[in-house]
């Protein structure tokens, strides 16, 4: 631990009190809640982190200024370190924040002994960040698709001169008009830009000036925040531990229950009031493999199975109910769609092999897709925890259409066939495997990690690709090494996931938007006509004309075939009876700030 996470321990231990320092009973003792990440996280500095993991830390630390209700539905925005909403011009082009007096950053060295106050210089700093090619951000590409005046020119300039980002240049797009008041400019109509931007902590939620350059080219380990948590302990994808902030501010629950929703509204009866976070900790142990991780949450080690591995549902959620010796435990259940798309396959279109826009590399891309069988995916991997996914577009994000049917779920081995032998993809050495049109070897490497699941997918692609005469090998990595090699276009394919953070389609849309290519567009696809569409629609207000041209770009990224879109997941999971409070919200990265957990429920349990 560092001699910061050892600081942090210290402050929590004393935070505490005599229940730490005396023999106390059950109520009296931490609450802590204890789960585990199936997936490493990367690290901790918001302006270089794109992955879920990681910011499902950073969102418990550091602060967005706009947060979702945790129960409402439909999911409702609401000020989070905002005296109010934010002030919207009619053009959807300027957006003006205020803070709310009184918010303190979590006591760091970096402060040398003073209480630093959140001010709006943090927000517009932590914004000009992502434009620092110092940090190589991941999610650069969804401020620049708002187009913020001044800043992509300002990152220009700085490439050119090869000279430090001057954070103190104001510029037109990005400014503070007093201490607790910022704005922001944008060259192009953005009608959902405080949605997509104001309300993710993980990524544009404020740092101070101070942190950032008093730990250098180690941000990534010392996150600090104004949120109810601080980092406490991190061993690099083994363990995380957060405390809460001694020094957040008073926050009370007050989320609303829809009225339809009995269990929804049970929680908010039981924990209106309430001081947030009543969690005394929180603590992450990483355990990749499925079945240890199960393991753990039967044997009372941790108190959520967050996520169950779908090997597992037969047995857990028989016919998707709970299995009746579980809730003889107590053990209780929540299940809901996740707004995302699973992807079977990217296609790096800067590939020699399986990229390009012709139609033989068209076709290539159509058969793989056509060979690949999505349906034993969602029965054999899945456990059918999962639905077909015709477009990238999710469920519960505006630009679904649930009436919508493409070729992109269909299964068709012998048209695969038949558009390989169209386009001179042939066997021509007869060794049983197709060669190039041009007689180069064809060789698909497809990139994978070592854990069950994995390895299960890894299964459906060889025989999938085998049934039509493709070759393919498989190149196994830890998750995190294949993002890094995919975000600079390394690898040949892929299958990831891909989560919106609001509930809109665009997010899906930016899979496929040429300047996105290293950050969320990792097919590195760039097509003129679909980038055209894709700007048209974010400049559009929601209604039938925007779903229209969603729906457009939708079925042209089934076309071209940058990815093969698999599955629309769906998760259950599981609480320990003495776990109070949860509820999935798919927009909600720190889920645990709304938690509690009874230490007397959890003891005589244990017994």
């Amino acid at each position: 631990m560092s001699f910061r996470g050892l600081t942090r321990a210290l402050l929590f231990a004393l935070a505490c009190g005599a229940a730490q320092a005396q023999p106390a009973a059950a109520g009296d003792a931490p609450r802590v809640l204890r789960y585990a990440f199936p997936i490493a996280e990367t690290g901790f500095d918001p302006a270089q982190i794109s992955d879920l993991y990681s910011r499902t830390v950073v969102a418990g630390i550091i602060e967005a200024p706009l947060a979702f209700d945790f129960l409402d539905r439909p999911f409702r925005m609401k000020p989070n370190t905002l005296v109010e909403m934010p002030q919207i011009s009619e053009d959807f082009r300027t957006f003006t924040f205020r803070l709310k007096p009184g918010i303190f950053f979590a006591d760091d060295p970096a402060f040398k002994g003073a209480r630093r106050e959140l001010v709006a210089q943090d927000y517009v700093y932590s914004l000009k960040r992502h434009y620092d090619p110092r940090w190589n951000s991941p999610n650069l590409y969804r401020l620049e698709a708002s187009k913020i005046l001044g800043l992509s020119e300002l990152r220009q300039q700085v490439l050119k001169d090869k000279q430090p980002f001057p954070y103190d240049r104001e510029v037109e797009g990005l400014r503070t008009l007093d201490r607790y008041t910022f704005q922001v400019k944008l060259a192009e109509a953005a009608p959902r830009f405080h949605q997509e931007v104001m309300t993710d902590a993980g990524n544009f939620g404020a740092l101070a000036r101070e942190v950032v350059e008093f730990y250098g080219d180690k941000i990534m380990e010392h996150p600090v925040g104004t949120g109810p948590f601080v980092l406490a302990e991190w061993r690099r994808s083994s363990r995380i531990v957060l405390a809460r902030n001694p020094t957040y501010r008073e926050v009370r629950y007050d989320e609303q229950a829809p009225a339809d929703d009995p269990r929804s509204i049970a929680i908010a009866a039981q924990l209106k009031g309430r001081r947030v976070p009543m969690l005394d900790r929180v603590e992450i142990a990483i355990i990749e493999e499925a079945q240890p991780r199960w393991l753990s949450f039967l044997n009372g080690q941790t108190d959520l199975m967050e996520r169950l591995p779908n090997e597992f549902a037969p047995v857990a959620i028989p016919n998707d109910k709970l299995a009746p010796n579980l809730a003889r435990k107590g053990i209780t259940m929540d299940r809901s769609p996740l707004v995302d798309i699973t992807l079977a396959a990217l296609f790096n279109q800067d590939n020699p092999v399986v990229g390009g826009y012709t139609p033989q590399k068209v076709a290539l891309r159509r058969a793989i897709a056509l060979a690949y069988d999505s349906d034993k995916e969602i029965r054999l991997v899945r456990k059918s925890q999962a639905v077909p996914a015709q477009t990238a577009i999710a469920p519960l994000s505006f630009g679904y259409n649930p009436a919508l049917k493409t070729t992109m779920s269909d299964h068709d081995p012998a048209r695969a066939r038949a558009l390989l032998d169209m386009y001179g993809y042939l066997d021509r050495d007869g060794d049983g495997w197709r060669e190039q049109p041009d007689g180069k070897p064809l060789l698909l490497e497809y990139a994978t990690q070592p854990d069950q699941s994995s390895r299960q997918l890894a299964e459906l692609w060889e025989k999938g690709m085998k049934a039509v005469g493709l070759r393919i090998v498989f190149k196994v990595a830890k998750w995190p090494e294949n993002l890094k090699a995919s975000r600079t276009g390394k690898l040949m394919m892929w299958g990831v996931a891909w989560s919106a953070t609001t509930p809109d389609g665009d997010t899906f849309l930016a899979l496929a938007y040429g300047p996105n290519k290293g950050g969320a567009n990792h097919a590195r696809f760039d097509l003129p006509a679909f980038n055209t569409l894709y700007a048209q629609q974010s400049t559009l207000p929601d209604g039938p004309e925007r779903a229209r041209v969603m729906e457009e770009a939708s079925k042209m990224m089934v076309a071209y075939v940058p990815y093969k879109l698999s599955t629309h997941r769906i998760v259950t999971d599981l609480m320990q009876p003495w776990v109070i409070g949860f509820r999935r919200n798919p927009f909600i990265r720190e889920f645990y700030k709304f938690l509690d957990v009874d230490p007397a429920i959890r003891e005589r349990e244990a017994k």
